[in-house]
This record gives C-alpha cells, structure tokens and sequence, in this order.
C-alpha cells in the first residue's frame, strides 16, 4: 500500500534508485516536485529524460511502514520500483529459493521477513484498473493472480485429460477451409498467433483437419440448496476449456485447416463433442469437498454461498485458492461478490433451461409464447431480473399446463386441414385443426421491428408462418385459414400448398 492506495510494486536489484508512474502519482493526487537536476534514465528500448520527484511517501509491506523518495516516470506500468537505494538503507535480502524478502527498517529496526507465496502466478497480468477494484476486497486482494487478465501458461497435468475416441475402422476427415473475408482473415491471424505464443495449438501435419469457424461468444443449481444463505458471490472463469490438457495420441484429431496452414489443439476447444461434459467433470473434481456445502458450479461459473459474511469469507478463501492450486483464472469483470441474492446470472439459465423444456411441448400448449413472454424477456442481454408477479403467474400456468395432458387429434392427410390464426400486441398464434378437432397449437413472440407493424400486416405474418412450422402437416393438402376462432369463422383465403422446393402462400393482403 501507498499512503493507503493498493500498489503494486516490483523489488528491482538492476535499478539504481527508487521509481513511481506518473500515472499512479496523478491518479491518487499524489504531489510531484521539480527536481533539483534532471535524470537520464538508461531504460528497455530507449533513454527516458525526467526532472520530477516525490517525497515522503509512506509505503506499507505488511505490519511496517517505511518511507520512499521516488523518481518520476513519465511512462512505467509498474507503479513503484524499489530500487538498490532504497534496498540498500533497509537492509534487503531477497530469498528467491524460497520466495522471501527480509528487511530492516531504518526506522524502528524491525527486522520483518515477507513471505511471497504467489511470486511464481505474478507473471499473469491483471488489469490496472481491475487490480484497484480488486484490492478494495477482502480476502479477493489475496488472490490477484487469479484475476489475470490472460491466460499465462499451458494448463498443468491433471487427472482429466480430453479424449477422442472414434468408431472402430473411422478413416481420417480432412476438409478444405471456408472462404473468410478480409475483416475475418485479418482476426484468424491474430488469433492464430496469440494461441501459439500461449502454446495453446501448434503447426500440424496431421492427416485430419476441420474447417475453422468463427463463433459469437455469449457473456446454479436449484433454490433448494439455498435456503439459508444470504451472502452470495459468483466467480466466472476465464477461457476454462484451455485448462484442459488433451490426450497426446488424440491431438491430430483435433487439426484444423486455415488459409494459412494446418494447426492442432494441445488443450481442449470449443465445439469438441463431450467438451462440456470433461470440463463440469474436472470442476466437479476440483471443488468435490465444497460441492453443495457452499459452491454450485454450472459450466464456467461458480457461485459461492454462505450464512453470514463470516463464513462467505472463509468460503471465498477456499474457492479462491483451489482456482490457484489448480491455475484456473477468473474474468473479474464478470465476477460479482458478497451480494445479498444470488447473482441473475445463475437464475437465467435457470429460465432457459425451463423455458427449453416447456418449449418442447409448445406445440400441445395453446399461447404458450404469450404465457412464457414475462419469463423469456428476463434472459435478454442486459435485462434487469426482477421476477414479478407476471413472472410467477406464467410460470405456474405452464407448470400447469406442462403436467395436464392434452387431447391433440391425430391428423388425417386426406381431409383438409383449417388454421387459426390470430395476432396480437404481444405475439402470434396458430391453432391447426381438422374437423372440430386440434391437432397443433404453435405461438411466437413479435419480433422487436413487428412491434410496429399494423394489426391487419401482423395477422399475415400469422397466416404466412403457419405453414413454415406445419410444412410436414399441410405440404399438398388444401387449407383454409381463418381467423379469431373465437368469433364466427370467416374464411379468408382457400390454397393448395404445392409441392414446390419452397412453401409460399399467395394472400391477398387487402384481407
């Protein structure tokens, strides 16, 4: 600490005199004095004039306080470097074996020795302005190392090592690469490039080789677990499929072919058949003692919960230090800590993946679009989770719904089929029948543009999607399509779906 600010600080023996970032002096309000005489400073890559100093600093290693006179440097990512000056008055004995620093204050003449556990994770960097906000939390300002912002290293053998198992007699598969474009292959080379630095893939000459894609990236168990709790914090992990080793006999299934050559994985990648699968295996194994005590893991994030903020501070210091022991890093941008409800996060999946179950059955759930809307508009980006009454009233109807079996028809492919169609300011609806009877219901929600459409253009947009879902119903058979089923049936439009390589049904719109 500096005058009470989180620093960090390098230990230097290769620098004469004692160093601060102008940056981190302007930052914390820091005074700066001229110079008596100005200083050419031999640095990497060219000579730095500067003619700024400070004075009086109080900086803090451990229990003690000592006190520092640095040299402005107008560019330095480091904040303070302790140069051979200031080590030399305090009496400092770097231990590199076993990873202490001794000094003497000149001051008191306090003999204090620091032991540095995590000198061997401080080649991973952190975000400076990550590294304050980490700083200002306790327990987490123990742990910078596994915020880095990148991925340091190669994953470090473990038990779980990726497989890729094949069908008896499976011959090679090799496939040329896509077309890019420009933008795309300027992006492939970067990226190509920084995964070898890291020794995450390396030049292949295997006789397998995929096609590389582009893929979007997207930015907790059940309640049960958590009655109870009332500090919560979620830790979301940074690139956690790279923590994976791959078998070596299996890295040649993994090459890929790129414009500018053939590459294969050393470590796990996205899109590998049973990916998730190995990686919640090896977090299970990983958090196995806390598992449902105080950790819920899904995937890459991992939420922590406790009773009081007592015990969540004991519980962090665990997770946080099996993600070292084991050299997994943590996005702290998207971390979230000591909150009084669980992070939205973990409730949204749970939204989907309840959605994704309903969704299966949608087409025996008449307006099931229209019921689930005040959930599915919780798993927006960005939307803010406040689980309203709308919320809970959808949900148990669809609980309802979900668990009273429906009596759908079988459908007969030589009578005519009708279409109910309706439309509202919340979504479209769809219920196919044959003679009195149901067979489907079907249901959206409007899209974001639709939402201005006029009511007479959202009820075409019902009667031309019915027989994009209902193609294998309705292909060369005649229908009608009505509309409102709930007021006398007006027949608007009589087709015969043709055996076309599209399905396309003329209506007039004046209808």
């Amino acid at each position: 600490m500096i005058n009470g600010h989180p620093t960090v600080v390098l230990f230097d023996s290769g620098a004469t005199h004692t160093f601060i970032s102008k940056a981190y002096a302007q930052k914390h309000d820091i005074n700066m004095h001229k110079l008596r005489e100005n200083y050419h400073i031999t640095a990497p890559g060219s000579p730095i004039d500067t003619s700024l100093g400070v004075r009086h600093l109080k900086l803090e290693i451990g229990a003690e306080t000592f006190i520092i006179n640095p040299v402005v440097l107008p560019h330095q990512g480091i904040d303070i470097i302790l140069g051979m000056n200031w080590m030399t008055e305090n009496n400092a004995v770097l231990d590199m074996g076993s990873r202490t620093i001794q000094l003497r204050s000149r001051v008191s003449g306090k003999v204090i020795r620091v032991h540095m556990p995590d000198m061997k994770h401080m080649v991973a960097t952190v975000n400076a302005t990550e590294l304050d906000e980490i700083k200002k939390i306790p327990v987490v300002c123990d742990f910078p190392d596994v915020f880095s912002e990148e991925l340091p290293d190669l994953p470090p053998d473990r038990d779980v090592e990726f497989r890729i198992d094949l069908v008896p007699g499976t011959a090679p598969v090799s496939k040329r690469p896509y077309r890019m474009a420009p933008d795309e292959l300027k992006e492939l080379k970067i990226q190509l490039q920084e995964q070898l630095d890291k020794g995450f893939i390396r030049p292949s000459s295997s006789p397998w080789g995929c096609p590389a894609l582009f893929v979007e990236k997207k930015d907790h168990g059940g309640k049960r677990l958590l009655v109870g709790a009332k500090v919560f914090s979620k830790i979301d992990l940074r690139s956690g499929y790279y923590r994976i080793k791959i078998r070596e006999e299996d890295i040649p299934k993994t090459a890929f072919s790129t414009r500018y050559g053939l590459y294969e994985y050393l470590v796990m990648s996205f899109g590998l058949t049973n990916a998730p699968a190995f990686f919640m295996y090896m977090m299970n194994s990983v958090f196995m003692n806390e598992l449902d005590k105080f950790v819920m893991v899904f995937i890459d994030d991992i939420l922590i919960y406790s009773k009081n903020e007592k015990e969540h501070e004991e519980h962090l210091r665990v997770v946080l230090t099996r993600l070292r022991e084991h050299k997994l890093y943590a996005k702290f941008s998207k971390c979230a800590f000591g909150c009084s409800k669980p992070e939205a996060a973990g409730n949204c999946h749970e939204i989907r993946s309840f959605l994704g179950l309903a969704g299966y059955y949608s087409r025996f759930i008449k307006d099931f679009s229209k019921i689930a809307k005040p959930m599915t508009s919780l798993t927006k980006k960005n939307a803010k989770f406040v689980w309203g009454p709308k919320c809970e009233d959808g949900f148990r109807e669809l609980k309802k719904l979900l668990t009273t079996a429906p009596v759908l028809a079988q459908p007969d492919v030589t009578k005519p089929f009708d279409v109910y169609c309706d439309a509202s300011g919340r979504g479209l609806g769809r219920v196919l029948m044959q003679e009195g009877r149901i067979i489907a219901y079907a249901s959206r929600q409007l899209r974001k543009h639709e939402a201005n459409y006029p009511t007479h253009d959202l009820e075409l947009a019902a009667v031309v999607h019915a027989p994009k879902i209902w193609r294998h119903y309705l292909f060369g058979q005649h229908v009608s399509y009505l509309h409102r089923p709930q007021e006398p049936q007006i027949h608007l439009h009589t087709a015969r779906i043709k055996h076309e390589a599209k399905t396309v049904v003329r209506v007039d719109k004046r209808l």
